[in-house]
């Protein structure tokens, strides 16, 4: 590899080569682990701000009759939706960080760039960047547990409106499952003194059958989908951060300061 500060050396090999070499500097990990990250904040974020309004509707039209008694979820809606916004800017910024943090460690960058030296400020920001990631993962980890649950939640409700559509078909009596409930109580989503806070036969059957149901059942999973993906980003940039780091220290020990 020849030194590309050099003026002369680059007239000499070409527009072509120094745009492979160029090109060769690119920390394409961190580049992936940066577009991975923007398209799955873009799906939790966007999805789960409308999923969360959409339950809010289905819940107050279906499950509570009384104000008071998803006022309380409300409030959380309200606060979580606030938190996506924080969400979606912080994950902006830190994946431009890590993006440059990537373009500077990279080796490819120090054998093509010959200006560029490894220093203790260099390596300790790569260090703070690792230990960062790993908290970030590990949190991100409990948001991708926490996504599920209202996927879980509506898949049972699909599931049992399909069992009541079986049951009906083959029972002449509208009362033989008539008992076939959803309680939104059992899953936190109301107080167990909510009224009704339940739908069953063949009205949880009409509620299957409405498109807010199934926008919000579609807008869950694509926020369900975008947190693993981002999930994914972050296991991404904790491989990149933790072999820029390496590098690093290596450089550092070659006495290249």
């Amino acid at each position: 590899m020849f030194p590309v500060r050099q003026p002369w050396l680059c007239k000499a090999l070409g527009c072509y080569d120094c745009c492979i070499r160029c090109i060769g500097a690119v920390p394409y990990p961190s580049l992936v682990a940066t577009l991975l990250c923007y398209i799955g904040m873009a799906l939790f974020c966007g999805c789960g701000h409308e999923a969360l309004t959409q339950t809010e509707v289905l819940v107050e039209t279906y499950f509570a009759r009384n104000v008071q008694d998803y006022v309380v979820m409300a409030s959380f809606i309200k606060y979580f939706q606030y938190v996506i916004y924080g969400l979606a800017s912080f994950f902006f910024l830190y994946g431009i960080l890590l993006l440059a943090e990537g373009f500077y460690a990279t080796s490819a960058v120090k054998q093509t760039f010959g200006e560029f030296r490894s220093t203790q400020c260099g390596r300790c920001l790569s260090l703070t960047f690792i230990i960062v990631t790993y908290i970030l993962a590990f949190i991100w980890l409990a948001v991708f547990a926490f996504s599920a649950i209202p996927v879980f939640f509506l898949f049972n409700m699909e599931q049992t409106c399909h069992n009541i559509n079986l049951l009906a078909e083959t029972t002449a009596s509208i009362n033989q499952h008539s008992w076939i409930c959803m309680d939104a109580r059992q899953y936190g989503l109301l107080p167990w003194n909510a009224v009704p806070g339940k739908s069953c036969g063949m009205t949880l059957t009409s509620i299957c059958k409405t498109s807010e149901f199934h926008l919000t059942y579609d807008l869950y999973i694509a926020a369900f989908a975008g947190a693993g993906v981002t999930l994914l980003a972050l296991f991404l940039y904790l491989i990149a951060t933790t072999y820029n780091y390496a590098v690093l220290r290596f450089l550092g020990r070659k006495g290249i300061r």
